[in-house]
């Protein structure tokens, strides 16, 4: 079966086509700049034509979707109703969740009869208990408005527990596992026997890390008081906590890390601070984590930080077996959550197919959760 993968972006459509079950990759790609100036591509249904010239024969489609909230536990087949869901979430991710339905509608209108199926970054997630979700804000604010902690780069954290258990040849339910998904986006997520049960990331995934650009944890009461000292507007504040933070905030130079470790060696104060506090505040989340499950056993890194820069890890990790009662295998994995989506969608497919039993047909529907 050929399995179409699309991870929509607001300007991007990126796509891999998998042979399942075989997992084997057969192509891939991406279309950039869409509907930007001067751009030829005006639309995600444009963009998806130029994808289609280049492969055939599709079976199955899934999508990369940010944001479920607590309507999608797990992938789900699309349909009129998990359409209306998606859109009720782009409230909570306006940048992604409507970029994703971009791509969903399109492939309707070009591969009109080909199931697709939508994979969520929050589903991983849902796991977490409710003690981890909950903020100590007043309850009402959960009942009425849902505000809690989410999470996201749920695909990428399950993905990388899966093969830290393959590559370990322990079962995943008898594993406590923390994985560390460092890029110029950066999350933490405990994995307690193949569950997510806390996460770096929040109500959006500006909570947690010191990420590129984004501030990550921050005492709440400085928002207003910045606000009220450099006289802006909730706009230019968000810009300021998501666009203009973190490692390019601090040091004043950039948010990539290969140019802050090179600064950092030649001698520059403000990348080498920059530098200290990521691995800080990850070396703190890791030995929260470790506290909240009661152990380690793995701990993994992945995404462009955490599987190009050795230095980084090595600082990350350095002491941590100390009060460990056993030793922690850190393992480098790289991620592959199209991989992930496509599994994911070809297994909710064969779920759904109709098959007999005697001479009673039966139709397994399952996934849509909404």
């Amino acid at each position: 079966m050929k399995v179409l993968v699309i991870n929509s972006g607001s300007s991007s459509l990126k796509y891999k086509v998998f042979d399942m079950p075989s997992s084997r990759l057969i192509s891939k790609g991406a279309i950039e700049h869409i509907a930007e100036p001067g751009s030829k591509v005006v639309d995600h249904h444009q963009a998806l034509k130029i994808v289609l010239e280049q492969v055939d024969g599709i079976d199955l489609i899934g999508h990369r979707v940010v944001h479920g909230a607590e309507k999608f536990r797990k992938p789900a087949i699309i349909s009129a109703a998990v359409i209306k869901n998606i859109k009720q979430c782009c409230a909570l991710a306006p940048l992604h969740n409507p970029a994703n339905l971009a791509g969903i509608m399109a492939c309707k209108k070009l591969l009109p009869g080909i199931k697709q199926v939508a994979v969520f970054d929050t589903a991983f997630h849902q796991t977490l208990p409710d003690y981890a979700y909950i903020y100590g804000l007043p309850y009402y604010l959960y009942k009425k408005y849902r505000i809690r902690k989410y999470g996201f780069h749920g695909t990428s954290h399950e993905y990388v527990a899966h093969e830290a258990a393959r590559i370990l040849k322990r079962p995943l339910a008898k594993l406590k596992i923390i994985t560390c998904h460092l890029g110029n986006g950066c999350s933490i997520t405990a994995v307690n026997a193949g569950k997510s049960v806390d996460t770096s990331m929040g109500f959006t995934p500006l909570e947690g890390l010191v990420m590129g650009t984004r501030c990550g944890d921050v005492d709440p009461a400085l928002v207003t008081h910045i606000m009220r000292k450099v006289k802006l507007d909730c706009l230019q504040m968000d810009r300021l906590l998501n666009k203009s933070s973190g490692l390019k905030g601090i040091s004043g130079i950039s948010n990539d890390m290969r140019i802050l470790e090179a600064k950092a060696k030649a001698g520059n104060k403000m990348a080498a601070l920059a530098v200290e506090i990521f691995v800080y505040r990850i070396k703190k989340y890791i030995g929260a984590y470790i506290a909240a499950m009661g152990g380690c056993d793995a701990l993994v890194f992945t995404a462009g930080i955490g599987e190009n820069q050795k230095d980084i890890c090595r600082r990350i990790h350095s002491g941590l077996s100390g009060f460990l009662k056993k030793p922690l295998s850190v393992l480098v994995i790289p991620t592959n959550e199209e991989l992930m989506i496509a599994r994911q969608a070809y297994r909710l497919a064969e779920d759904a197919r109709p098959y007999r039993i005697g001479r009673r047909a039966l139709s397994a529907r399952g996934g849509e959760n909404v």
